[in-house]
């Protein structure tokens, strides 16, 4: 059985004390233990990150890149290993956590860039022999804690751009999957990144309470739900902590009377299904645009009859379990709530069967209710499983007070081939990521990536330019130097030295 431990100071370290157990979802085994810190294993982290961070800041731009080239390099050559390890861990298929690995690798090679990311501005004579000019530099020790659905690519989507800066890292991965966030730690050592820039904490609430506390730590970045990311914000800024904090969603796909139905039923089972939708972005609620609904809930249905749901490992399957027997049984339980509220049940996932029987696994199969009430629990809630709700609307302007009345910001889509409503649509709809027939619009990683109201804490978003501003601060410099004397002939070479 595995054991893992914490990464601090370029090693595996420590673990003897408090542990928690590892499944696998396909079949509800024990497969390991993670190890969970203790407040003096955080702060050997910080400590060690601390160590690290002035001969990290003062390395060159060209030398932080060259690091990046390199463990982009091993990363790309690890992928299938990577991979094999959150499918083992979390449950969804080889081929998602491949998609996982090759997202997470678009902010690795953003980051490569790094030189002409934190270049400054210049301004000469801005008064009589005086220039201005403006740099921005590393904050110190980072955090980041992560959420389980992700556990490859959401670390990337944080440590490329901060270490890039200058920073050193401390990351806090979910103890639910915790074995991808040691393979990469292995892989930036062999990369040539010194002890220290980059520490790995196991743990749970003791080890976040304690990032958010640590005087030395400068910036945490998280992703998870909205309550803990709201803890999370309140925590760390009232101790002067820079936070960047994504939370949860309720993401809607607005369908007009001129879409393409069925490219509107592949997008919705793709993206309510995928990673057995446990992930932000999934499109939990189609909003149907009347006199649509009738025609596309039987093509979703037909093409969820379709679907293979089985273990992550089975080249077959389409679909894997949930992470957790607890959180199948929440996911699950909006079902029955679902029809309490008036909603029908057309396919239910409890009924669906599994590739290579069930046995003790954390299954539940795709999942659709229809005329779902707007403003019902299973409609505002985000239920993070693969259950796909139907909310019939009359026109387009419905619709958009539906998604604007939700608690939440994160994404959304639109469907239609009228150029002039989908521009109206990326006007008025108050969501920070916007699909105009794509179901999933997850920038990429030359952009950022947050939402708005309850998806987002904080007022910057995660990768791209603005990570590069959340992990930096900037310096003005106006300086005068007066006009040098000849000093005499010298037609010796130019040197630094």
């Amino acid at each position: 059985m595995k054991h893992v431990s914490h990464w601090i100071a370029g090693a595996r370290t420590g673990g003897d004390g408090r542990a928690a157990e590892i499944f696998n979802p396909a079949t509800g085994e024990v497969s390991g233990q993670v190890a969970l810190a203790t407040v003096e294993e955080v702060d050997a982290a910080v400590e060690a990150a601390a160590r690290a961070f002035p001969d990290w800041r003062d390395a060159s731009l060209a030398k932080r890149a060259r690091v990046l080239f390199r463990f982009r390099e091993l990363m790309d050559a690890h992928r299938d290993d990577l991979a094999a390890l959150i499918t083992s861990e979390h449950g969804k298929v080889h081929d998602d956590a491949l998609g996982e690995v090759a997202r997470g690798l678009e902010v690795v090679e953003f980051a490569c860039g790094i030189p002409h990311l934190l270049k400054g501005g210049f301004s000469e004579n801005v008064s009589t022999r005086v220039d201005s000019y403006s740099i921005r530099q590393p904050l110190g020790v980072v955090a980041g804690i992560t959420p389980f659905n992700f556990p490859a690519m959401v670390p990337m989507w944080m440590y490329p751009v901060a270490i890039a800066c200058g920073n050193t890292f401390i990351l806090k991965p979910s103890e639910k999957d915790p074995s991808a966030s040691l393979l990469m730690a292995e892989l930036w050592a062999e990369a040539g990144l010194p002890d220290g820039v980059f520490n790995v904490v196991q743990g749970d609430k003791v080890a976040v309470d304690r990032l958010l506390e640590h005087p030395v730590v400068k910036a945490v970045s998280f992703v998870g739900s909205t309550p803990i990311a709201r803890y999370v914000y309140e925590t760390g800024t009232a101790r002067g902590k820079r936070v960047q904090a994504l939370g949860g969603a309720k993401n809607h796909m607005l369908v007009l009377p001129d879409a393409d139905l069925d490219l509107v039923a592949d997008s919705a089972v793709s993206a309510g299904f995928g990673s057995a939708g446990e992930r932000c972005m999934a499109i939990s609620v189609v909003l149907a645009v009347d006199p649509v609904g009738d025609e596309l809930v039987e093509k979703i249905v037909s093409r969820v009859a379709g679907l293979t749901v089985g273990p992550g490992d089975d080249p077959a399957s389409e679909m894997g379990p949930l992470v957790t027997e607890a959180h199948r049984d929440k996911v699950a339980s909006y079902l029955d709530l679902g029809v309490e509220e008036g909603a029908k049940l057309v396919v239910d996932g409890r009924e669906t069967p599994v590739r290579g029987g069930r046995g003790d696994g954390f299954w539940l199969g795709p999942t659709v209710l229809d005329h779902v009430p707007a403003g019902s629990r299973v409609h505002r809630e985000e239920i993070f499983g693969p259950v796909l709700s139907v909310v019939r609307v009359a026109s387009y302007e419905e619709g958009l007070e539906v998604i604007n009345n939700g608690e939440y910001g994160n994404g959304t889509a639109i469907f239609t081939n009228d150029g002039g409503a989908a521009r109206r649509f990326q006007n008025e709809v108050e969501v920070g990521m916007i699909g105009i027939n794509v179901p999933i619009p997850v920038p990429m990683a030359f952009y950022s990536f947050g939402g708005w109201k309850s998806s987002l804490f904080g007022d910057t978003h995660v990768h791209g330019t603005e990570g590069v501003h959340f992990y930096t601060r900037g310096k003005v410099v106006t300086s005068r130097w007066l006009d040098p004397s000849h000093g005499g002939v010298n037609l010796g070479f130019p040197t630094n030295g």
